[in-house]
C-alpha cells in the first residue's frame, strides 16, 4: 500500500491508486515562504494568521520550539518552522508571522503556531497540478510532504502539518502548551 513520502509501484493498479490519492489533494492552500522555498498548508488546518508578538521561552525544549504565546486567553506553543526544517535561524522582519494551525495526530490534538518568513496567498490548486513527493531514498524522511504543486510562478511543497512533528514531539509540545 502507498504511504505518503514513499514513491514506488508494484503494478499498474497501484499506480492508479496513487494517482487517485494525489488527485484527492486538490483544494485551497495557504502559501508561505521559508527562505527561497515556497510551501503550502491545507487551508482547513489554518485557524488564523497573526503578527509576531512576545514569545515566552520554555526551558529545556528543542531549539525549534520558540515557546508559548497568549492568544486571547489561551496559551499555545509556537515552533519555528525554519529551525524544524534545519534551515538555520533568521532575524524576524515585519513580514515574519505566526500561522495558527490545528494539528491532529493519533490521540493528540493541538492548536499551535508556526513561525514563517512571509505569508503569500491562498491558492486553489487542482489535482492535475499536484505530483507525489519525489523519492529521496530510504534515508530521507518525507512523510510530512503531501505533494508537490506546480503553479504558474513556482513549485510549492505542500505540507502535511499533522506529520511535521513526530508523535513524541507532538506529545511533548502538547504538555508544553
Amino acid at each position: 500500500m502507498f504511504k505518503r513520502g514513499e514513491v514506488y509501484m508494484k503494478s499498474a493498479a497501484q499506480a492508479i491508486e496513487i494517482h487517485d490519492d494525489i488527485a484527492d489533494l486538490a483544494g485551497k492552500y495557504l502559501t508561505f515562504n521559508l527562505g527561497d522555498e515556497q510551501y503550502g498548508l491545507e487551508i482547513l488546518k489554518v485557524q488564523e494568521i497573526i503578527g509576531m508578538q512576545g514569545i515566552t521561552k520554555i526551558p529545556r525544549t528543542p531549539a525549534y520550539v520558540k515557546g508559548v504565546i497568549n492568544l486571547r486567553g489561551k496559551v499555545i506553543p509556537v515552533i519555528d518552522l525554519r529551525l524544524k526544517f534545519e534551515m538555520g535561524e533568521k532575524v524576524f522582519t515585519r513580514k515574519t508571522c505566526i500561522i495558527v494551525v490545528q494539528v491532529s495526530r493519533e490521540e493528540n490534538r493541538l492548536i499551535m503556531g508556526i513561525i514563517v518568513d512571509e505569508v503569500s496567498e491562498v491558492l486553489d490548486i487542482t489535482g492535475d497540478k499536484i505530483e507525489a513527493p519525489p523519492s529521496m531514498g530510504t534515508r530521507l524522511d518525507t512523510h510530512f510532504i503531501l505533494g508537490i504543486a506546480k503553479t504558474e510562478s513556482a513549485v510549492k511543497i505542500l505540507l502535511d502539518i499533522d506529520n511535521v512533528l513526530s508523535v513524541r514531539e507532538l506529545a511533548a509540545i502538547t504538555q508544553t502548551g
